[in-house]
């Protein structure tokens, strides 16, 4: 078995060895994974924080020893808190990240960060506090950033900030945590679910105080929550058609 390091600002991770094909989401810099498949120009990969599987170019990759990705493995993750920040390179230049990149990198790739860090576990309360930090940011398959986001790039990275695990697509993270009967046991911080006309789950967003949630539609933006769904006050109808609320926390 290889190992990686993403030592790039952002990288895109593909669904299948083209850089035609679908870009399914995203490493950010100081994310690790195992290689499974390698061929001269791409590399299949599984991300260690999620699992999440798909393609990346080997030049935008720089290959680790095993004892590395294990001692990343096991550290606990120190992530740039501010919004967009710079990385300082051996020879200071410099490299612009955003806020969740993985700073426990830096000892490998001899960078440094001077920057706000968190590092510890934060309360539940603290989840639509960084939610409001990607507030506008434009909607983006696979994105995982605050400069383009899907919506459950959104949710994860939020949760990450506060030291908390979800996959990667909301189906996979509708799997997760302890479903709740109303929308009235629901608290800030829970996740809400939503389906298409096939029951598929296809969306999901970030329960805030009062009814309204915060999600991605176009853009990361606050909209009112009932029984049917999200309701858009601007286009006066529902959206998003509500399956299920999971408490994860």
């Amino acid at each position: 078995m290889q190992y990686g390091i993403c030592p790039l600002s952002i990288v895109p991770l593909r669904f299948a060895p083209s850089n035609e094909s679908e870009m399914m989401s995203q490493l950010l810099y100081g994310e690790h994974f195992k290689i499974l498949e390698e061929r001269a120009k791409w590399s299949k990969i599984r991300v260690a924080f999620d699992g999440f599987e798909a393609w990346v170019q080997n030049k935008q990759i720089q290959k680790i020893d095993e004892n590395i990705y294990i001692n990343l493995d096991t550290q606990q993750p120190e992530l740039s808190a501010d919004l967009i920040e710079f990385i300082v390179g051996e020879n200071d230049e410099l490299m612009p990240v955003s806020i969740g990149v993985t700073l426990n990198a830096n000892t490998y790739l001899k960078n440094r960060y001077d920057g706000t860090v968190v590092k510890s576990i934060l309360p539940k309360e603290n989840i639509v506090k960084t939610a409001l930090f990607y507030q506008n940011s434009p909607h983006l398959w696979g994105g995982k950033s605050p400069l383009g986001i899907d919506c459950s790039g959104f949710t994860q990275m939020v949760y990450k900030l506060n030291g908390y695990k979800l996959k990667r697509n909301a189906a996979e993270q509708a799997k997760q945590g302890e479903a709740l009967s109303f929308i009235e046991e629901s608290e800030a911080g829970d996740l809400a679910f939503f389906d298409d006309n096939e029951g598929v789950i296809n969306h999901v967003g970030i329960m805030m105080q009062d009814n309204y949630i915060i999600h991605v539609d176009e853009k990361v933006r606050i909209d009112r929550i009932d029984h049917s769904g999200i309701f858009n006050a601007e286009l006066r109808r529902h959206t998003h058609k509500l399956r299920v609320i999971k408490k994860i926390i």
